[in-house]
């Protein structure tokens, strides 16, 4: 426990060194995102119309922020750290737990934030928003289980990284962030491929039901978040400590 929370600290502090505004970057890249992405999509293209459209993005984004950004950086944790797993016998499980936990710590800061906003714009607060916390540890259980997995495999086979750069771009077009599915296609294909085909889809619908529109989620969307984050978890964490005994050697 100790090393782990040594291991928080120093990524919160190398994230933030030399920086003068510190974690106000997460709060700012969202909004310069959603920006971009709303003037292209609602006011040049004009291709969704949804009220308050800007905060229908961002509370996509914030969602996938949160979940690209773990991955991208648990994939090259464990050879960051190889140095201290040569020298040091202990849970390594922690190294990529200790990045998706500094990331956690400014999605809630960010979501915090936003759940402010759109509570005053809509002017109630809706009993959708006590599932806000389940929601986000399913979430964060999820995302934990695909980055201990993507973290062992880079170690083990250094080509896993750059293919996860390359399959998160178009991921990233191809979920509901701009979008809700059913306005944008009626085929019942296209609709099943996009909801539940895409492990992030059903979170990101998830968040936007309770924030945005201030709804309960389905059974059908809060039974797959729930079963998605235990079986990436339990799968995630079995892989790790399948392939962990040689990590010694392969960093």
């Amino acid at each position: 426990m100790f090393l782990f929370e040594q291991l928080v600290r120093r990524e919160l502090r190398q994230k933030y060194q030399g920086s003068v505004l510190g974690v106000a970057w997460y709060i700012i890249n969202p909004l310069v995102l959603m920006a971009s992405y709303w003037f292209l999509f609602g006011v040049v293209l004009k291709l969704f119309e949804y009220e308050h459209y800007p905060l229908f993005l961002l509370t996509g984004l914030v969602v996938w922020l949160f979940f690209s950004q773990c991955l991208t950086q648990a994939a090259t944790s464990l050879l960051d750290q190889g140095s201290l797993i040569r020298k040091a016998r202990f849970p390594r499980e922690t190294i990529p737990a200790a990045v998706v936990t500094v990331q956690l710590v400014t999605f809630l800061v960010v979501l915090g934030l936003l759940a402010i906003v759109t509570v005053a714009i809509r002017g109630t607060v809706d009993v959708g928003l006590l599932l806000l916390p389940v929601i986000v540890a399913c979430l964060a259980a999820f995302t934990l289980g695909l980055a201990l997995a993507v973290a062992v495999l880079h170690a083990f086979y250094r080509d896993v990284g750059p293919i996860l750069g390359a399959v998160l771009l178009p991921w990233f077009f191809l979920s509901p962030i701009f979008f809700s599915v059913e306005s944008l296609t009626e085929n019942e294909g296209a609709v099943f491929v996009l909801e539940w085909l895409n492990p992030v889809s059903p979170y990101i619908i998830a968040m936007r039901q309770v924030l945005y529109w201030g709804e309960v989620p389905s059974v059908a969307v809060l039974l797959f978040v729930v079963v998605a984050a235990a079986v990436a978890l339990l799968g995630g964490r079995a892989l790790f400590r399948r392939m962990e005994r040689e990590l010694a050697v392969v960093v």
